[in-house]
C-alpha cells in the first residue's frame, strides 16, 4: 500500500523532529514538556551585575570675550568669564562583583572616570557608596568596593578555552534602564586597535551592548564570567551588532596588581618594535608573514641584557605565539616588573631563545593643565614624554594624556596619546620646553607623532 502525501509528509516531519532532538539534545516541544531556556543561569549570575551612577566635575574653557584682550577692560572684569570653569558630571554604568566576601567590584576605568562619587546599585534596590581602589585607562579596568554585606559573586572563566560561536550572554545597565539581558555568541577573539595606546585583546559579541552596558558581564552558559563588556562600534550610538569586552585573563592578571599596589607595574621590554608585514617579510628572508620587528633596542634596556638585537623578529612570548607589535605590547605589558620572559626570536633566518628580565615602565609625572601654558590647548593635561615608555612611542616631547570632551584642545583636533615633538620648529624636550616656546605667543605650530603618523597642527 502506498503511502498518501499526508502520511509521507507526517513521517518526514516526525523523523526531522527526531533526528534534531537526538542530535542538540534539547527537551520535546510538546504541551506540558520542559522548553530550553537560560533562566536558571541568568538567575544565578544578574544579582552579580550592579549599577554604577557617578558624579563628579570637570574643568571646560569658557567662551573667550575679545573685550577680555583689551588691558583696560580686564582692570574691571578680572578674573571673570574666559577662566575655566567647573561643570557637574554624570554619568552611569554597570560592574560585577567577583569578590563577594571582600565587596570587590570590577569595571571599566572609564565608567568612574572624573568621579568624586560613586553609588552602586544591586539588582535588590540596595545602594552602596564605593570606594576606588585602584584604575588602569590602559587596559580600561578599574577595582571599587563596597560593604561586604550579602553579595552574589561571578565565577571567572578561562578566557583563553572560549571559542568563536560560543554563546554568551550580556548582563548590563543599558541606558540606565536597569537590569536587562542580551544574548548572542562570540563573533571574534583578539580584537585590537580601538585605542592604538591601549592594552587590547578583546572578545568581540553580537550579543547586544549599548551605552550604560559598560562594565558589565558577558558570561558564558554556564554563568561563568568570559568578559566584561567595555566598547562598541557604532554610527549612530546604539547597537549594531559589534560589541567587545575585555577577557577574563586579562582583566584578572590587571586586577592582581591593582590590589596589591593600587595601580599596575607593568614590566618593560625597552624596545621599539612594527608588525611584520610582507615587505618585511621578504626584506628579512622569512616565510611567516607574522611576528614584531624590533626597529630599536634601548640603551641599557631588559632587552639589550637580555642579546635582543634591532633586526631581530619576535615570534613568540614564553608559550604565547606573537603575530604583530600590539600582541607583544599586550604580551609584555601585562607582565609585572621583574618578570622573566621567554622570547623565541628570528635573527638571519636562525631561530634563537633568549630570557629577558623587565624592568619597570616609569612613572609620568603629574599631569600640567595645558591652559597655563596657552588658551587654545586648554583641556588637555600635559606630561613629560619618556622614550622608554610605550605610551610615548619611543618619542622625546610633550605626552598628551589626556582631553576633556569638547574643550579647545579637543576642537582643534588634540587628541589623548598625541606626543608633542616640536613647537614653531622648535624642539621641545618635555613641558617646561613647551611652556618656553609658548609663551607670549598668540598662536603655536604644533609638530605632532600620533601612533606612526607625523602631522602638523595650528593652535589660536
Amino acid at each position: 500500500m502506498k503511502n498518501s502525501p499526508s502520511r509521507y509528509a507526517l513521517g518526514l516531519c516526525l523523523a526531522l523532529s527526531l533526528a534534531v532532538t537526538a542530535q542538540a539534545a534539547l527537551p520535546v516541544s510538546v504541551e506540558g514538556a520542559e522548553m530550553p531556556t537560560l533562566a536558571p543561569m541568568i538567575e544565578r549570575a544578574a544579582p552579580a551585575v550592579v549599577n554604577i551612577a557617578t558624579s563628579g566635575s570637570v574643568e571646560v574653557q569658557s567662551f573667550r570675550n575679545p573685550f577680555m584682550d583689551d588691558p583696560f577692560f580686564r582692570r574691571f572684569f578680572e578674573g571673570a568669564p574666559d577662566q575655566p570653569q567647573r561643570r557637574n558630571t554624570q554619568s552611569a554604568g554597570s560592574g560585577v562583583v567577583v569578590d563577594a566576601r571582600r565587596g570587590y567590584v570590577v569595571t571599566n576605568a572609564h565608567v568612574i572616570e572624573n568621579a568624586e562619587e560613586i553609588t552602586v546599585t544591586l539588582q535588590d534596590d540596595r545602594t552602596f557608596s564605593a570606594e576606588v581602589i585602584g584604575t588602569d585607562p590602559a587596559s580600561d579596568i578599574a577595582v571599587i568596593k563596597i560593604e561586604p554585606d550579602d553579595l552574589a559573586e561571578i565565577p571567572f572563566s578561562d578566557s583563553e578555552q572560549a571559542r568563536v560561536g560560543d554563546f554568551v550572554v550580556a548582563i548590563g545597565n543599558p541606558f540606565g534602564l536597569g537590569h536587562t539581558v542580551t544574548s548572542g555568541i562570540i563573533s571574534a577573539l583578539g580584537r585590537s586597535g580601538l585605542n592604538p595606546n591601549g592594552y587590547e585583546d578583546f572578545i568581540q559579541t553580537d550579543a547586544s551592548i549599548n551605552p550604560g552596558n559598560s562594565g558589565g558581564a558577558l558570561v558564558n552558559l554556564r554563568g561563568e564570567l568570559v568578559g566584561v563588556n567595555s566598547a562598541i562600534l557604532t554610527r549612530s550610538g546604539g547597537n549594531i551588532g559589534i560589541g567587545f569586552a575585555i577577557p577574563t585573563n586579562m582583566i584578572k592578571s590587571v586586577m592582581d596588581q591593582l590590589l596589591e599596589f593600587g595601580e599596575v607595574r607593568r614590566g618593560l621590554l625597552g624596545v621599539n618594535i612594527y608588525t611584520v608585514t610582507p615587505d618585511i617579510a621578504k626584506a628579512y628572508g622569512v616565510d611567516e608573514i607574522s611576528g614584531a620587528l624590533v626597529s630599536q633596542v634601548m640603551p641599557g634596556s631588559a632587552a639589550e641584557q637580555a642579546g635582543v638585537e634591532a633586526g631581530d623578529i619576535v615570534i613568540q612570548v614564553n608559550d604565547e605565539k606573537i603575530k604583530s607589535a600590539s600582541e607583544l605590547r599586550n604580551a609584555i605589558g601585562l607582565q609585572r616588573a621583574g618578570s622573566k620572559v621567554r622570547l623565541q626570536l628570528v635573527r638571519d633566518g636562525k631561530t634563537r631563545n633568549v630570557t629577558a628580565v623587565l624592568g619597570e615602565t616609569a612613572v609620568q609625572a603629574e599631569p600640567v593643565t595645558a591652559v597655563e601654558i596657552h588658551q587654545g590647548l586648554a583641556g588637555a593635561e600635559l606630561t613629560d614624554a619618556d622614550p622608554n615608555d610605550p605610551d610615548s612611542g619611543g618619542m622625546e616631547g610633550v605626552l598628551v594624556s589626556a582631553v576633556a570632551e569638547g574643550s579647545p584642545a579637543a576642537q582643534r583636533g588634540l587628541r589623548p596619546g598625541d606626543v608633542i615633538i616640536a613647537v614653531n620648529r622648535r624642539r621641545v624636550d618635555g613641558v617646561d620646553a613647551l611652556r618656553e616656546v609658548a609663551e607670549g605667543s598668540q598662536s603655536l605650530l604644533l609638530n605632532i607623532r600620533r601612533g606612526s603618523t607625523a602631522l602638523l597642527l595650528p593652535i589660536r
